[in-house]
């Protein structure tokens, strides 16, 4: 079970993923591309190049829990352009996954 809560670390990356990764893949980048820990607990966000999907990994201490959304219509509007990625306070990413603006809902930490 994903907890969020105001300690929990969120990157969201900003350059599409290739969707055809796994777990490894998606780590790897995370090492690579964000310059993090995969194993540090935190969540990473990854979104595929037209923005319809997402992808979320994250390290619980025992293994790595591996999600993805994929709308029906439509695609996310708003994901950050900072490159590589940029933190978002953990109540953003509940507002950035159902479309919503993130900066407007206060997303990004202090």
């Amino acid at each position: 079970m994903l907890a969020l809560n105001a300690h929990l670390r969120v990157w969201v990356a900003a350059e599409p993923a290739d969707f055809r990764c796994s777990i490894d893949g998606l780590a790897r980048r995370v090492r690579q591309k964000l310059a993090q820990d995969p194993f540090s607990g935190g969540v990473f966000v990854f979104c595929n190049r037209r923005r319809t999907a997402v992808k979320l990994l994250v390290y619980d201490g025992q293994g790595f829990w591996f999600c993805q959304k994929r709308l029906s219509q439509g695609h996310y509007r708003f994901w950050p352009q900072e490159a590589p990625g940029k933190l978002l306070a953990a109540h953003a990413l509940a507002v950035l996954l159902s479309g919503g603006d993130y900066a407007a809902a206060g997303g990004i930490p202090e």
